[in-house]
């Protein structure tokens, strides 16, 4: 299966893809996660903390290195921690924390990169290509797929790469990646949507077999 096929069809979403009910549950036990952390921080329990920080800590790194060079995308969501730890006692349990906690690392990221825009050491945001020894088999043309697709993400405007990052990186449903760009659900989908519609423009040109079911 190609890497585009992975992708989520979010233009026409199937009613019969899941069973409502084990979608309900989804939503139900992320939502009781979620009051568990916010309510644990607001009570002070480092233990709580920490889980929330083991649960997120590598998938923001790799979300604030979209931003800033790897050295410092550990910082930024080490400084985030803080700062949500910090402002603890204004947690709502109705709103998602994971949100917050993108919001809190892109915030920081973004004040670091235009810190650093005018030194020249503003990080390209698309992510960095990888090379693999050239051979004929299968794995080598897949390969060479994965890496045109990470290079065409890199192409789509800013919003839709974020968007696109956020939803296919971490799972967060479209509120939740509104949340983390300060954006409404209804643009997020569209942003995603349109992200899409060129990577499968890109693929068709590419190799059209590729998007044959």
């Amino acid at each position: 299966m190609s890497t585009l096929t992975a992708l989520p069809t979010l233009e026409r979403p199937s009613k019969m893809d899941a069973d409502p009910l084990d979608a309900s549950r989804s939503l139900d036990d992320a939502q009781e996660e979620n009051r568990r952390w916010v309510l644990g921080l607001r009570a002070s329990d480092e233990r709580v903390m920490e889980s929330f920080f083991r649960a997120l800590h590598p998938a923001l790194v790799r979300y604030a290195e979209r931003f800033v060079h790897v050295d410092l995308a550990n910082d930024i969501v080490q400084e985030s921690f803080v700062k949500i730890w910090g402002a603890r006692e204004q947690l709502d349990p109705e709103r998602s924390l994971k949100a917050f906690a993108y919001r809190t690392v892109r915030n920081l990221a973004l004040n670091r990169v235009r810190d650093r825009t005018r030194r020249g050491e503003l990080l390209e945001l698309h992510p960095p290509e990888t090379s693999s020894p050239p051979t004929a088999d299968a794995s080598t043309l897949q390969s060479e797929l994965e890496e045109r697709m990470s290079a065409w993400i890199g192409e789509l405007p800013d919003r839709q790469r974020e968007a696109l990052t956020l939803s296919r990186m971490s799972g967060m449903s479209h509120q939740e990646v509104a949340e983390a760009m300060g954006l409404s659900a209804r643009t997020v989908n569209n942003h995603l949507v349109r992200a899409l519609r060129s990577l499968r423009a890109r693929v068709e040109a590419y190799d059209p077999s590729l998007l044959s079911t």
